[in-house]
């Protein structure tokens, strides 16, 4: 699974409509509004790097209010519920 970071800016008159519209979309896990330079950050999972292309550019950035989007590929995920997970994995709860 690959996973793409990407930091939106939009009208931020439309924030919330925007945001409803990427997170409706199949790729997209999650959405969060955000303070700073971008107005959003999406969750971008898809199977291979040419999905990439079609979500992001494809769709992501046709929604009207987008008005740019940076993209950053995730080479490997790092958090504590994934290392708790794996060693967890055999030993009865």
């Amino acid at each position: 699974m690959i996973t793409a970071i990407v930091l939106i800016k939009t009208s931020v008159d439309r924030i919330p409509e925007i945001a409803e519209q990427i997170a409706s979309l199949e790729s997209v896990s999650e959405v969060f509004s955000v303070t700073g330079t971008y107005d959003l950050i999406a969750m971008v999972r898809v199977r291979q790097h040419e999905d990439l292309a079609e979500i992001i550019p494809g769709r992501i950035s046709k929604i009207p209010g987008v008005e740019a989007t940076d993209t950053h590929v995730a080479f490997r995920t790092y958090s504590q519920h994934d290392l708790e997970a794996a060693f967890a994995i055999g030993l009865d709860s």
